[in-house]
């Protein structure tokens, strides 16, 4: 899978998170570590805030609701995802 640039580092505040479009994926992308993941809760289709396992995408109640979790990286100032 490619790596795609989604964003600038300064479009995302540290410890924050944005919502990110590119080529009809959305994204969580969070300015803590590296982390994009899929930006819907899996348990009631709301949008994320907090309360997820950001390296493994486990949810604090039932883990087997896992969120999709997309590698990370910075190139520069680009936030690059690996995406399908």
């Amino acid at each position: 899978m490619p790596f795609v640039t989604v964003a600038d580092v300064a479009d995302v505040a540290p410890g924050k998170g944005a919502l990110i479009e590119r080529d009809g994926v959305s994204l969580a992308v969070f300015n803590a570590g590296g982390c994009a993941v899929s930006p819907v809760c899996p348990h009631e289709d709301g949008p994320l805030a907090e309360g997820f396992d950001l390296t493994t995408g486990a949810g604090p109640v039932d883990p087997a609701l896992a969120l999709t979790v997309y590698p990370v990286r910075v190139n520069g100032s680009a936030i690059e995802v690996e995406v399908p």
